[in-house]
């Protein structure tokens, strides 16, 4: 579970300008790095000209899924991570990344211009939503849930194996009651034939 890019782009125009980015690119080598970094660009753009005010979408291709999310402001958050990452945990990123960003960067701080605003706080984000059981309070709740599910499971087992083992204990000690009567009513039997005077 990996985030490649996280983005914020203006798409009330074509074509979409990229106004915040970040890219995590060290899983590829240094000198794929460059084109890959262009691919994610360029495929944000097409997606964020094609995602309507208000909609939440996403998009797979290649090895890459695109979640997107539109604003009714003229912006559309975008993040670009593999097939395994949460789809529920980066949409909530993405709701929490644009209205930040909105609420640092006012429309008219970037609706007339091309260039790229500041927000530093993706490269932060990045960082932490790596992992989305960490960032995520319902996804570690439900990590240490399925943990003590499965310790719970593992005692209930050994619980059942010991009573397993009583059982064949109890058997076996009938077993040795049983045979150890046989064998005294035997034994009075052989005794009683002879007498000693």
């Amino acid at each position: 579970m990996k985030i490649l890019y996280i983005g914020i782009l203006k798409n009330e125009t074509k074509p979409a300008v990229e106004l915040a980015s970040e890219r995590d690119l060290s899983s590829y080598s240094r000198f794929t790095r460059t084109s890959v970094g262009e691919f994610m660009t360029l495929f944000s753009k097409t997606v964020a000209e094609r995602t309507k005010p208000g909609q939440r979408q996403d998009i797979e291709e290649q090895s890459y899924t695109f979640h997107a999310y539109g604003r009714t402001e003229g912006i559309c958050g975008l993040i670009i991570s593999d097939h395994e990452y949460p789809s529920l945990v980066a949409h909530q990123l993405l709701s929490k990344i644009v209205d930040e960003f909105l609420t640092k960067n006012p429309r008219s701080a970037w609706a007339n211009s091309d260039s790229l605003v500041p927000f530093p706080e993706l490269k932060d984000y990045i960082v932490k939503y790596q992992d989305p059981q960490q960032a995520d309070s319902i996804m570690k709740i439900q990590k240490e849930l399925d943990e003590t599910k499965i310790l719970l499971h593992k005692t209930i087992e050994s619980v059942l194996e010991r009573g397993e083992k009583i059982d064949s204990l109890v058997q076996k000690s009938d077993g040795l009651s049983a045979q150890s009567k046989m064998f005294y009513t035997q034994a009075k039997k052989q005794n009683s034939c002879c007498i000693v005077m």
